[in-house]
């Protein structure tokens, strides 16, 4: 799962995939640092993706993978109040899917991001049920990392409308997630340059499609922090707050 995370980009006036650059400024939407991006909301996000054989474009588009079969607005609220988010593609069902399969193939980008967010489960001594504890999870000394995603365009057929979709892929947990995200152990799949290239520049077999949407960045290349509970309202929702009763992960890094 990755429902939340966000971006510090405007402390950078560029990105780098490989031999790419591409300057962030001239793009309206990503001026401004987005430190949480509530998957809910159902907003715009940045994503690359392939514009070119040897080049990218940055564009903004809508955070939640539309199937063709809801006809407008009015039937996709309705599918979100059936509790039906499409913000994730699982990587283990990725080609086999009737909705993602034919974007894995044709329409992969990346999701660009400074952080994401996920809730540890942990029942304190003498508390009757389990707590949830939140945590900002980043890439070590690294500005920006890539997500692997897929996009398809969606129509609304009432107004005519067309606009760009997403998906986040996600991975079983590494061994630094199984902590954290203890409960469904899942994590976004976080791509290495080599590999962020890869996926959305070359023509990949199902094979190799396959093998990086199921890429999980190891523990160590990571780090994570406890945030305070109500870090939606906070003006810095990465701050560290911490808890007495949560013990710290102890897995060997």
């Amino acid at each position: 799962m990755c429902n939340f995370y966000g971006h510090r980009v405007s402390r950078v006036q560029f990105i780098r995939l490989k031999q790419i650059e591409k300057e962030l400024g001239t793009i309206a939407a990503i001026r401004e640092a987005e430190l949480l991006k509530d998957g809910f909301r159902y907003s715009n996000s940045i994503i690359i993706r392939k514009s070119a054989p040897d080049d990218v474009e940055i564009v903004s588009a809508h955070w939640e993978f539309i199937p063709p079969w809801i006809k407008d607005e009015a039937a996709l609220k309705e599918a979100r109040k059936q509790g039906i988010p499409w913000l994730n593609a699982r990587s283990e069902t990725l080609l086999e899917s009737k909705m993602f399969g034919a974007a894995a193939l044709k329409r992969r980008c990346l999701v660009l991001a400074t952080h994401f967010y996920e809730w540890r489960g942990y029942k304190p001594e003498g508390a009757k049920k389990e707590n949830k504890y939140p945590y900002v999870i980043e890439v070590a000394d690294s500005d920006y990392f890539y997500m692997a995603g897929i996009w398809q365009p969606w129509t609304d057929k009432t107004t005519g409308e067309v606009i760009d979709t997403f998906a986040i892929v996600t991975t079983k947990a590494n061994e630094l997630m199984e902590v954290v995200h203890n409960s469904k152990k899942r994590m976004p799949t976080i791509l290495p340059e080599d590999l962020a290239y890869r996926w959305i520049m070359d023509d990949l077999s199902a094979a190799e499609i396959k093998e990086i949407a199921a890429y999980q960045l190891p523990s160590e290349l990571m780090t994570a922090h406890t945030i305070a509970k109500d870090f939606k309202l906070m003006e810095d929702p990465t701050a560290e707050f911490e808890y007495e009763e949560l013990p710290p992960i102890d897995i060997d890094l």
